[in-house]
């Protein structure tokens, strides 16, 4: 890719995302710069990546054609106000804040600059993540090429519409703590039935992955892929009973629609 990068946010994602790309070749380490308001966290990715950092933001965007804002909703207007000014029309923002439109990224900036605003989750860590994508106005094509493959470097990359990215917070973007509370259940289950529990970790852990393999690489629908697990009279059939006495499903569908209702809180309606 042989652009340079400016990081604003040196946090578990920021990070991520500079490893990816570090990773991946698409950059190197002279060409990204991160900024971060916590020394300690400068310190450590300055020790553990290998890139310079800086405290101030607006030196870390200064010759960066890509801008990426890895903040938290709540302190990305302050950051967008402090950078404004020195941001061009030359350059790439990308926005990984939940529930911050591109229109709204735009409206501060004082150039019609190209904003792509993206969802990311935290598999990113292990270059397993998978990422949400969307454009707004004056995204060129180079710019989606760019954007997609940066994000490409820490897992799958799929475009939506950006009505639908709040609800990609609320599945993919929040879903990781959902399927790690389903783990620690399923572990706790099988320390109750006798097992040890890092062996009973590992199982559930490993279930999970496997499950989740099956659907990616078969292309089945999980209904079907279920059933061939579940024998008349046996034991899973038996198992599914209580979940769904249980109701697993509908909790399962109410968690990802608070988590995106959240989400629009968060940014205010698209």
């Amino acid at each position: 890719m042989g652009v340079k990068v400016g990081m604003i946010g040196a946090g578990a994602m920021g990070e991520a995302l500079i490893s990816g790309l570090l990773r991946s070749e698409l950059v190197k380490d002279n060409d990204v710069i991160a900024s971060d308001v916590s020394e300690e966290r400068r310190r450590y990715i300055e020790k553990n990546i290998g890139v310079k950092t800086t405290v101030n933001n607006v030196e870390a965007i200064a010759e960066a054609r890509v801008i990426i804002l890895a903040v938290k909703p709540q302190n990305i207007f302050e950051v967008l106000d402090e950078i404004s000014w020195t941001v061009a029309s030359s350059q790439l923002v990308i926005s990984i804040a939940p529930g911050i439109t591109t229109a709204a990224v735009e409206e501060r900036l004082n150039e019609d600059v190209a904003v792509v605003r993206v969802m990311p989750n935290t598999p990113a860590l292990i270059g397993d993540g998978i990422s949400a994508i969307c454009f707004g106005r004056y995204v060129s094509g180079e710019d989606e090429r760019i954007a997609e493959a940066i994000m490409a470097s820490v897992g799958k990359v799929v475009k939506v519409p950006e009505k639908l990215m709040n609800a990609v917070t609320g599945l993919s973007g929040s879903g990781p703590a959902y399927a790690y509370l389903i783990i620690e259940a399923l572990s706790d289950a099988g320390v109750k039935m006798g097992l040890p529990r890092a062996t009973s970790t590992l199982l559930a852990a490993q279930t999970l992955t496997g499950a989740a393999r099956m659907v990616l690489e078969t292309q089945r629908h999980p209904g079907e892929l279920k059933d061939m697990v579940t024998s008349p009279g046996g034991t899973t059939i038996c198992g599914l009973y209580e979940l769904e006495k249980g109701g697993l499903r509908g909790i399962l569908m109410n968690a990802v629609e608070a988590a995106t209702n959240r989400s629009k809180e968060l940014g205010g309606k698209e």
